[in-house]
Order: C-alpha cells, then sequence, then structure tokens
C-alpha cells in the first residue's frame, strides 16, 4: 500500500501566504531567499529544503505540522493541485481517524536536498513534528549548507545509515542506535555523507524549553 498523498507543500504555503495577506516578496524578504525561489516552491516546481520550510513557516507563523492538514478555504479551491489532494483525501476521510497509523496510510513530504518525512501520527490540539525522516544519499537539511535554527526542542533516534549533525562549532556522526536532544534555537544542520540512506525517527516541539 503506498503512502497517502497530502496536499502539495507549495499550495499550503500559498494558501496560508494568502490567508495572511502577505506578498511574495514579502516573505522571500523575511525569509532571506529570493522572490522567485518561493514562487517555486509555491507552484510545485521547486521544493524547499528543511531550513528553507522552517524559515517559511515561522514567517507565516505557522507549524510544519500545519502543512500536513487539509484545510478547503477560497484560496485552496483556486489551486486545481490542491483541489486534487483534497478529492484523495475525501475519498477515504476515516483513515487518520484513531491513534494507529500503519504504513500505507502516513503521509510524505518529499523536500529538496535529498530529504523524506513520514508524519507518523499526530494528536490534535498539539504542536509536535512526530517523523520518520530519511536523509538519502548525499542529503542534507540545507541545500546552501547553512546551519538553520527555529522554534522549540528537537528528539532523534538513528535506526540506520550514518547521519553527519553540526550543532554549533561541533559536529558528530550518528551511527545506528544513537540519540540526540536539544534546542532548535541552536544553529545545527544535518547531512548524508554516506552511500546509503539515513533512517530515523524525529520528534520535533515547537514549544522551547524553558
Amino acid at each position: 500500500m503506498s503512502p497517502a498523498p497530502v496536499p502539495p507543500v507549495g499550495a499550503r504555503i500559498r494558501q496560508a501566504r494568502l490567508e495572511r495577506g502577505l506578498g511574495l516578496r514579502a516573505l522571500a524578504r523575511e525569509v532571506g531567499v529570493s522572490a522567485s525561489l518561493v514562487s517555486q516552491i509555491e507552484t510545485g516546481k521547486s521544493q524547499p529544503s528543511v531550513s528553507t520550510l522552517y524559515a517559511i513557516t515561522t514567517a507565516l507563523g505557522i507549524s510544519v505540522e500545519s502543512l500536513f492538514e487539509v484545510r478547503e478555504t477560497a484560496a485552496a479551491a483556486s489551486s486545481a493541485t490542491l483541489v486534487h489532494a483534497l478529492a484523495a483525501f475525501s475519498a477515504d476521510p476515516g483513515r487518520r481517524i484513531g491513534p494507529l497509523v500503519t504504513p500505507g496510510e502516513r503521509d510524505v513530504l518529499e523536500l529538496d536536498s535529498g530529504v523524506v518525512w513520514e508524519r507518523l501520527g499526530h494528536v490534535p490540539g498539539t504542536h509536535v513534528d512526530f517523523l520518520l525522516v530519511t536523509y538519502r544519499p548525499g542529503g542534507s537539511s540545507s541545500g546552501s549548507g547553512g546551519l538553520m535554527r527555529h522554534a522549540g526542542t528537537e528528539y532523534g533516534y538513528l535506526t540506520s545509515g550514518e547521519l553527519v549533525l553540526t550543532l554549533g562549532f561541533d559536529e558528530q556522526v550518528l551511527r545506528p542506535g544513537d540519540a540526540v536532544s536539544f534546542e532548535s534555537t541552536a544553529p545545527h544542520r544535518y547531512r548524508n555523507d554516506g552511500d546509503e540512506p539515513a533512517v530515523g525517527v524525529w520528534f520535533v516541539s515547537s514549544q522551547t524549553v524553558q
């Protein structure tokens, strides 16, 4: 059974931007990227890297988790690609009800730089990303090689492959069975320098440790 389809990342970003009355160039300035890149992301011609995705959601005041959600609005209805994805969801409305999520029911986000997120579950009313994360060979959380920062805390457990974590001025290699935890406001980056995918379970809360 194939993973469950989700609305394109770009369509959800565009929807959130329009709901906030924010122009394309204004969002680009806040994120620190070109307006053409934001446009390409919104139209599905380009996928954001992990770092760019966090920067965009922070600028829009939304959670990464919300990119998995489906909310039909006037702006959404104007996007043919989003309408198509909404139809796929409505075909099986009970698929995500309950605490159990089987492999065939996982929502999947394909990101730039060889990164794939699969949502393992969600409790309504919470702001937590519970993800199965895959970094393909050569994959990185930042296409430009820069470090990223975002609100909250994150916990990760690597199940296979190797992943290089840069945290501040330190660099460490994560191997199967290794776990990490830190405040996400610390500059960090993940990359896979190996020849096989690096796969792990990540738990990211948008609430910063007090």
